[in-house]
């Protein structure tokens, strides 16, 4: 399975969504993640710990992805139209990942037009949504549904134990904090859907 996630805007949760997909993916059969970000933060990610998944950029991803059942692709935010008719042709899911604020919502409903135009397989997934008293990502869910989007039933939950994995270069599961579980289980009810 080829798992790509992409934005018209940096900072809604890319590379901390492809880390933990891949994990989770990896959990199952070999996953190779390809850092296509020009910033290279899966690459930095994993150069401060130990990830349980093979991680390259896309020039080495060409010649690993044949050893690997599953391949994740974190991509630059902001792609031209071609590199999105490229993705959509070449995997065999999108993912797009967004936070449930307007200056997000924006970007993410103009590249899911571009993505239905390229009748593309792709999800939207509502990341680093406040709990309780914030109604931002009820309110942001319903706004997709009522667009009729497709939308994940999962949404990750803002944690700062994210933060510490990142810097930790490990997943979130193997931080010391004590949202680790909880976070972890975000991305594990989004892999059971992935699958």
């Amino acid at each position: 399975m080829i798992v790509t996630l992409l934005s018209c805007k940096g900072g809604v949760g890319k590379t901390t969504s492809a880390i933990h997909i891949a994990a989770y993916l990896n959990t199952f059969e070999p996953t190779l993640l390809v850092d296509g970000d020009q910033n290279r933060s899966c690459l930095d990610w994993s150069e401060r710990g130990t990830l349980p998944f093979k991680v390259c950029d896309e020039r080495a991803g060409v010649k690993l992805g044949r050893d690997y059942k599953h391949i994740v692709i974190d991509t630059a935010a902001r792609p031209s139209p071609q590199e999105l008719k490229d993705f959509a042709s070449g995997c065999d899911l999108l993912i797009i990942p967004t936070t449930p604020d307007a200056l997000s919502l924006g970007p993410t409903l103009e590249m899911a037009a571009d993505m239905r135009k390229l009748k593309a397989p792709y999800k939207i997934l509502l990341t680093r949504v406040h709990p309780k008293p914030s109604n931002a990502g009820d309110e942001a869910r319903r706004m997709l549904m009522a667009a009729e989007l497709p939308i994940f039933k999962t949404s990750i939950r803002s944690f700062r134990a994210f933060e510490h994995a990142a810097l930790e270069g490990v997943p979130v599961y193997e931080t010391k904090d004590r949202n680790r579980n909880i976070a972890w289980k975000c991305y594990k009810d989004l892999g059971a859907e992935i699958l």
